[in-house]
């Protein structure tokens, strides 16, 4: 009973969240098939460490930090986004050693 729910679990981004991701790592590190499969390791491997909704979180922070403005200052100051942030930082950097 344990393996679908964790299954699940591991499997809760949508197809077009990964497709958006892998599309972005390929602008970045380039566009050829070696990328394909570097890109999708490593939303993969996010995908093991964060939950969807905290990736969500973490990537509206960031977005939002890149504005400007009063608005943009609480995203930049409250410790816990900070730590939103940092989770995803660390998935990011697992996922880079794992599969690049």
């Amino acid at each position: 009973m344990g393996l679908p729910a964790q299954a699940q679990a591991v499997n809760d981004y949508p197809t077009n969240a990964r497709v958006e991701y892998v599309f972005a790592c390929m602008a970045t590190n380039g566009q050829n098939r070696e990328m394909i499969d570097r890109c999708s390791c490593a939303i993969d491997r996010i995908a093991e460490v964060l939950p969807y909704d905290d990736y969500i979180n973490a990537e509206t922070v960031l977005r939002m930090r890149q504005t400007t403005g009063e608005r943009s200052g609480m995203f930049r100051g409250m410790a816990q986004l900070t730590e939103t942030v940092a989770v995803l930082r660390r998935a990011e950097a697992e996922a880079e050693i794992i599969c690049f």
